[in-house]
């Protein structure tokens, strides 16, 4: 680093104010410790604009200095972008950039700042009876502007899509701190590069993005929310079929959860009764919007269907909103409560939606031959194919132990599975760092050099996140 980390923290408070810069390395935990605690990196400042000017300021200041800066949001990401790889960046928190700047019901937008978490941007939109749909656990902590910058998937996607499909603007800091003004509710604006697109996802690798305006839906009158046992993943595909035919665009989300799912909350208390109709192998949890005047009880019909052709043997319907929530409880906690159960490791991977049962099968046989006694629980978006591929150690294992000699030899069972069924390894968590080298052997050598071109031409100093997504 050319500039010492004191020199900065001196540099950054004059330009901010003391207030603004946090300098001793024993008051930056939150901002640091991400998640999954996989990485243990400091950083030289922490940072909190209150303003699209302060963000600008040091970005400016970062780029004359070549010192790297690392936009953050609520710091929930999964893949390590958010945190530092060297020690010698400055972290940039948005949490201060949080208002909402407008909601326009008649474009059926809104316009809000990096800094808003998630939850808030929820409420806004319901207080004018809309719907925002982007739905994840860390709803509560997230923050729009990391949302975006990883391209966030969530529940909701098989109806509304991911991050990148809700959002119609986005304003951003460049690596130059000049500022993109690309806020607009358009729905056909077709004047060339689609700059939106190119900064939702680039994990603050191209730009800082400091606001969007996000796409907003007409609230449901009600949902219609079942848990059906099913016998295996086979036979969630044809109710899947089934479902998408009779229903359509209603059918918000179609999760699969294995049993042992069931067993590890309940077992932990994560779940204060069992919400499902009886124990069964495998479950789908699955939803419908009806919007106002829309006829209730289609998806009971669809189920009724699903039952005489031998598609699932039980089911049960949420009679009430406290139903509701312990059914999506039950999904939402399914990653939380492995952590009860020692090491896991995880995967966030997608293939084709037909191709999901296969990737099921053949997943479960690799961790069984490479580690015996392995527990596979395997979860999450049958509707869209992104399954969270995940393998708890087994009972009285050394997690340690584990972790040092399975962690490698399941990644590569499951991408090989992955990328022979034409999926992802990245479904949408992203790269950050924990999937640099991952991504150069598996992307195609010309898209890696056209991405190396677009970061070299946006950021030729290389201060926006270095080392992420590109190494």
């Amino acid at each position: 680093m050319s500039v010492s980390a004191a020199t900065i923290v001196d540099q950054l408070t004059a330009l901010l104010g003391a207030n603004a810069v946090i300098g001793e390395p024993g008051q930056m935990g939150i901002y640091l410790h991400e998640p999954r605690k996989r990485f243990h990196t400091g950083a030289a400042a922490v940072v909190m604009p209150s303003s699209i000017e302060q963000v600008q300021a040091v970005v400016r200041w970062a780029n004359a200095a070549g010192v790297g800066i690392i936009a953050q949001g609520g710091n929930t990401g999964l893949v390590g972008a958010q945190v530092p790889l060297r020690g010698d960046e400055v972290i940039i928190s948005m949490a201060k950039l949080d208002r909402i700047r407008a909601v326009d019901t008649a474009a059926g937008t809104m316009t809000a700042e990096a800094g808003v978490i998630l939850e808030n941007a929820h409420a806004a939109a319901e207080a004018q009876n809309t719907i925002f749909p982007l739905w994840l656990a860390s709803q509560g902590s997230a923050r729009i502007g990391g949302l975006l910058a990883s391209n966030a998937g969530g529940v909701n996607v098989l109806a509304y899509g991911n991050a990148r499909e809700l959002t119609m603007g986005v304003e951003a800091v460049m690596a130059d701190g000049q500022l993109y003004q690309g806020l607009n509710s358009l729905k056909k604006d077709n004047t060339g590069y689609d700059l939106r697109d190119l900064l939702v996802g680039s994990e603050g690798t191209l730009g800082i993005i400091t606001a969007a305006t996000l796409k907003l839906f007409p609230k449901p009158e009600d949902y219609e929310t079942t848990i059906v046992n099913i016998a295996g993943p086979e036979a969630a595909l044809p109710l899947f079929e089934l479902l998408r035919a009779r229903i359509g665009g209603r059918l918000n989300a179609f999760e699969l959860v294995p049993h042992i799912g069931l067993e590890m909350q309940l077992k932990h208390g994560f779940l204060d009764s069992d919400p499902t109709a009886g124990a069964s192998p495998w479950y789908a949890l699955i939803e419908v919007a009806r919007m106002q005047g829309g006829e209730a009880g289609s998806l009971m019909s669809a189920i009724e269907t699903a039952f005489a052709q031998g598609l699932i043997d039980n089911a049960v319907f949420a009679e009430s909103l406290a139903d509701r929530t312990r059914m999506w409880s039950f999904r939402e906690q399914m990653s939380e409560v492995q952590s009860k159960e020692g090491a896991s490791i995880k995967h966030d991977v997608s293939v084709p939606i037909a191709a999901v049962p296969q990737l099921i099968a053949e997943g479960i046989a690799a961790g069984e031959r490479i580690s015996p006694g392995i527990r596979a629980v395997p979860f999450g978006h049958m509707g869209d194919g992104n399954i969270h591929f995940n393998f708890s150690q087994p009972e009285g294992a050394d997690p340690k132990a584990f972790m040092a000699e399975y962690d490698e030899k399941l990644h590569e069972a499951i991408y090989e599975i992955v990328l022979k069924l034409g999926g992802s390894v990245s479904a949408e968590h992203g790269i950050g760092q924990l999937k640099v080298d991952l991504l150069k052997q598996v992307k195609d050598p010309v898209a890696l050099s056209l991405m190396r071109t677009i970061k070299t031409a946006l950021d030729p100093k290389g201060i926006l996140n270095p080392g992420k997504m590109l190494g």
